[in-house]
């Protein structure tokens, strides 16, 4: 059981790069440092907006608008820490106990 929160943990830990590599693409787009019509930037912008839109579509319906400040992958990365620390701090130790 160990085995299945060591996977939950670190699928939570690859999607925390993929929102960080995001918002990273995101200001890059923003301050046109980056050509988004070259193919392979396209490529890597739609994988990321393609992982990313979903979960913060979610959060943007409960977001107030806050004109152009997105702080929908902020509240992903909380989320994603918050996760991580339950998992370490009680679902782990919970399995260890029941020996499992």
């Amino acid at each position: 059981m160990l085995a299945v929160t060591f996977v939950l943990y670190q699928a939570l830990n690859f999607y925390w790069w993929i929102v960080i590599a995001s918002a990273i693409l995101s200001w890059l787009y923003a301050f046109n440092i980056v050509n988004p019509g070259n193919p392979f930037v396209d490529a890597i912008g739609r994988f990321l907006w393609q992982m990313t839109e979903p979960v913060y579509r979610r959060i943007r319906r409960f977001m107030p608008d806050l004109g152009g400040i997105d702080l929908s992958p902020l509240v992903v990365l909380f989320a994603i820490m918050f996760l991580q620390y339950f998992i370490l701090a009680y679902i782990d130790p919970a399995i260890m106990r029941a020996g499992i």
